[in-house]
């Protein structure tokens, strides 16, 4: 998936390495009036069905999970972006999310055709993908070294979130405020 296939679907940002900033992404703060991409069923399953293979294999969760988790999500991450310390119960709730679908390892078949894989246990009314997100979100947040690498668009009007990969990236994408930041210094720089 890229970042064009998010765009043709009508979502600003996407194709980040982890999910769970792609769901951050779909709340854009930057817009005026902010625009939520998940509000609507419609909006919700086009970003799942973007996700699919990304993710266990299930339907998607009520539209309201998605967006729950979203909002811890963006907390924990802005809290470690403005080297906050973010409520307890923020913490309590991404743990919850990630506890409700344990895994275990399986064997898949035998021989040359074997092969590892997991199976999501989610006979405790979780989300397998939800969980999934929770369970990137944990991994990055213990992650001290990629931790660093996670990112606010240097655009101050701008609310989107991506992992730095590149230490030059600055912009969430190149086609949105990247663009935007390089009109605006070429009018500064062509202006009577």
């Amino acid at each position: 998936m890229r970042l064009s296939d998010f765009q043709a679907a009508g979502f600003l940002m996407g194709a980040e390495p982890l999910v769970a900033l792609d769901l951050v992404d779909t709340h854009a703060l930057c817009l005026d009036p902010a625009k939520d991409f998940i509000a609507d069923e419609a909006g919700h399953a086009r970003w799942w069905a973007l996700q699919a293979d990304r993710l266990p294999a299930a339907e998607p969760p009520a539209m309201s999970a998605t967006r729950r988790l979203r909002t811890v999500l963006r907390a924990l991450f802005e809290a470690h972006l403005t080297g906050n310390a973010p409520d307890p119960a923020l913490i309590a709730d991404l743990n919850a999310v990630a506890a409700a679908v344990p895994t275990s390892p399986r064997l898949d078949g035998w021989g040359a055709q074997a092969r590892a894989e997991t199976r999501w246990h989610d006979d405790y009314n979780g989300h397998p993908g939800l969980a999934a997100i929770a369970g990137e979100a944990i991994g990055l947040l213990a992650d001290r070294e990629r931790l660093e690498k996670l990112r606010a668009c240097a655009d101050p009007a701008c609310s989107m979130l991506f992992l730095a990969e590149n230490k030059r990236r600055v912009w969430c994408a190149a086609n949105v405020c990247g663009n935007r930041a390089r009109v605006a210094r070429h009018y500064e720089r062509t202006r009577g």
